[in-house]
């Protein structure tokens, strides 16, 4: 059963139902669950095809995607499903869009995600526009953050999630929960709108810490929600301090909120490695000759 003093939206970040059910087992509650092309690519399904020597055609791969998520969202039919959008540096907001709204019709608990780039952040403000529900993804600067607020005005309660990747910042030396204390503390500066989902969560350090700051969701991948659910699904006090061992803090910045979207520095060269990656994992498991990206079927 969920914890009474829980406050915080809890979600596995996986691509395989077998682990949902896991998890729903293990808790017994799932409030959502992420997805994106890196998880699709470790899914049992794709490795043993991939061990055979067998690759997809970007059809044949959508169509997985899609019945990913279909059986994940049967699971957690009242929780929220983030399906992610094909995105390289050379993806226009248009092309983005089109994939959105495509996978958007797949299942009716979907949350799409751009990634936190100028054009991502540019279709996510059309497919706000257009009534769809957004998670922007690859967030790693308050200002980010920021553009996504002013973006999204006007959006509705649980319209839009920013997805802060906490352990890629630690990766390079940077305190990756303080970004997550500094969008939650900048945005009680504005209507509130956006839903920060705490991401790229590596541990269960990461995971209490994200709970002691009562963000709004937390993504955690299997291991993680395991050990926790195991320990009987501790919720810290507020006074919990994680341990940060060497890592750098990353101060808070003063950013006002009442700007175009346009006029903050989007640009973030993690955003862009994220991408690259993501990218990179799901050509992968496309045959050359009939690689495309996937959303546009043509």
């Amino acid at each position: 059963m969920k914890p009474e003093k829980l406050k915080t939206r809890i979600f596995l970040d996986g691509g395989d139902a077998n682990e949902t059910r896991a998890i729903l087992k293990l808790l017994g509650f799932l409030d959502g669950q992420t997805t994106n092309p890196t998880l699709v690519a470790k899914n049992p399904a794709v490795r043993k095809r991939l061990e055979q020597g067998e690759l997809f055609s970007a059809a044949e791969l959508l169509d997985f995607y899609r019945e990913i998520v279909e059986e994940v969202a049967s699971l957690i039919p009242r929780g929220s499903v983030s399906v992610e959008v094909y995105a390289d540096s050379a993806s226009q907001a248009e092309t983005m869009y089109r994939q959105g709204k495509e996978m958007y019709s797949w299942i009716a608990n979907a949350q799409i995600k751009f990634p936190t780039s100028r054009e991502g952040v540019r279709a996510a403000a059309q497919a706000v526009r257009s009534g769809m529900r957004v998670n922007m993804t690859l967030c790693f600067s308050q200002e980010q953050a920021a553009a996504v607020h002013a973006a999204t005005i006007g959006a509705g309660t649980g319209q839009v999630f920013v997805s802060p990747f906490v352990g890629r910042l630690d990766d390079r030396g940077e305190r990756g929960m303080d970004l997550v204390a500094n969008i939650l503390k900048m945005y009680g500066n504005g209507d509130e709108h956006v839903d920060v989902l705490t991401a790229s969560v590596r541990s269960l350090d990461h995971l209490m810490s994200a709970l002691q700051l009562e963000s709004d969701i937390i993504t955690a991948p299997f291991d993680v929600l395991r050990a926790w659910g195991e320990q009987g699904m501790p919720v810290p006090d507020p006074d919990y301090v994680a341990p940060h061992s060497s890592l750098k803090p990353v101060p808070y910045r003063v950013i006002r909120l009442d700007r175009r979207w346009e006029d903050y520095d989007i640009r973030h060269d993690l955003t862009d490695a994220g991408m690259k990656q993501f990218s990179a994992d799901w050509n992968a498991l496309i045959s050359a000759p009939r690689r495309k990206a996937y959303g546009s079927r043509g």
